[in-house]
């Protein structure tokens, strides 16, 4: 379908980005913001990624502060037009030798080294905080003083999403937990199948209405109801025949999305699934093997694959109107292919801004695609790696780095 014309609504502005989508559908369709496209400021904000630690909460954000996590659980808020840091609050356990950390589990030697997590703003301005080191929190985005928490039984490195007093998040262990976001006392849990070959982030949970629909290491993807956690539906993303060992790894690391009554979604076991967000029904399926979240805007939905192929989806039917190899030329030496082999350079989910498709690369590079062509518009050397999704907040997209840097793009 190359060529063939389809429509993308206009951009607008986001006043605030309160959830790791966006909004509780994960889904925003066209930002307007970048435009320039290149750097106004760059913080540094805690302890870098490293392979103890490992930075996997997208920043959250008001009109007037950004809001991270560091790989140790460290939150900060930065004034969203300077990056100065408004307050930094340090959320590790302090469980010392000897103690069995949450409900007696793992101990101090396995807190002290928890890491990943997720960030939420609910409506009334209090951040919850899911974390590695198993627990959920809430704190007052003015201040940052704690509030409430509660212990989990495994780690969290899924962001919540907040709903009408509700929190929801993934665990570790295949588990949905709920709390009630003013008071953080336990709700409903959902269990799905228990899968320990899965990819080191954990998607959020997509709400609509009274609808939940969560992805899991097991590759289920699966719809309950948001009250009671009651089954509505659910869908195996997992292909019959794996070629390696890789593909034997079902999970759905990416954010599913839900826009306009369908529900996006795509596993590294190699299904990308469009499904009728009410009945369950499969729409369309694609052979695509994907780690990050779709984005939808208009008659599209566009997806970034593991190889690094942006892919441009009709989103009624599943033709492709075209494909952009962002890897393209790369491993073409012996050197480069083994550099590659131990390292690829993975691209980050796409953010439709100003009317340019941008995602970002593990390598330290943004893209802007022109939507319609995939054609490159303009490039921008970010210095570090970038593996968490942009989000955009008034008129500038903003990136977290695996350097522990918050760069805005105005």
């Amino acid at each position: 379908m190359k060529g063939t014309e389809f429509y993308l609504p206009e951009p607008s502005a986001q006043a605030e980005w309160r959830l790791p989508g966006g909004n509780a559908e994960q889904s925003v369709e066209h930002v307007d913001a970048g435009k320039a496209f290149e750097i106004a400021w760059r913080k540094g904000f805690g302890q870098k990624a490293n392979r103890k630690f490992h930075i996997t909460a997208p920043p959250v954000a008001t009109a007037d502060r950004i809001f991270v996590m560091d790989g140790e659980s460290t939150v900060s808020a930065l004034d969203a037009k300077t990056g100065s840091v408004d307050w930094r609050k340090d959320l590790r356990p302090s469980a010392g030798p000897g103690k069995g950390g949450f409900f007696g589990f793992g101990g101090a030697k396995n807190d002290r080294l928890g890491f990943g997590g997720g960030l939420a703003l609910s409506p009334d301005n209090k951040l919850i905080v899911a974390s590695g080191f198993r627990f959920v929190a809430q704190l007052d985005a003015a201040t940052g003083v704690e509030a409430w928490r509660q212990g989990s039984s495994t780690p969290i490195h899924a962001a919540p999403t907040v709903v009408d007093g509700r929190v929801f998040v993934v665990s570790t262990d295949n588990e949905l937990l709920t709390y009630n976001a003013a008071t953080g006392a336990p709700g409903w849990t959902y269990q799905a199948l228990i899968e320990p070959a899965r990819i080191l982030s954990a998607p959020s949970v997509a709400v609509s209405g009274d609808t939940a629909v969560a992805g899991f290491a097991s590759g289920e993807l699966v719809a309950l109801r948001a009250a009671n956690g009651n089954d509505l539906w659910s869908e195996a993303l997992s292909r019959a025949s794996r070629t390696n060992a890789l593909s034997e790894i079902r999970d759905i690391p990416g954010r599913p999305v839900i826009y306009k009554g369908d529900v996006f979604a795509v596993s590294h076991s190699g299904v990308f699934s469009a499904i009728d967000l009410r009945t369950g029904q499969s729409r369309w399926s694609l052979p695509i093997t994907g780690i990050t979240s779709p984005w939808a805007a208009g008659d599209v939905v566009y997806v970034v694959d593991k190889s690094g192929q942006v892919i441009c989806v009709a989103r009624e039917s599943g033709a492709i109107y075209w494909i952009r190899d962002l890897n393209e030329g790369l491993g073409q030496t012996k050197r480069q292919k083994k550099k590659l082999a131990k390292r690829p350079r993975l691209w980050s989910t796409p953010i439709l801004a100003s009317g340019r498709l941008i995602t970002v690369s593990s390598t330290g590079e943004a893209v802007a695609l022109n939507p319609k062509t995939g054609a490159t518009e303009k490039t921008l050397k970010i210095g570090a790696p970038v593996l968490l999704a942009p989000i955009a907040v008034g008129d500038m997209i903003y990136l977290v780095t695996d350097d522990a840097q918050v760069v805005a793009i105005r």
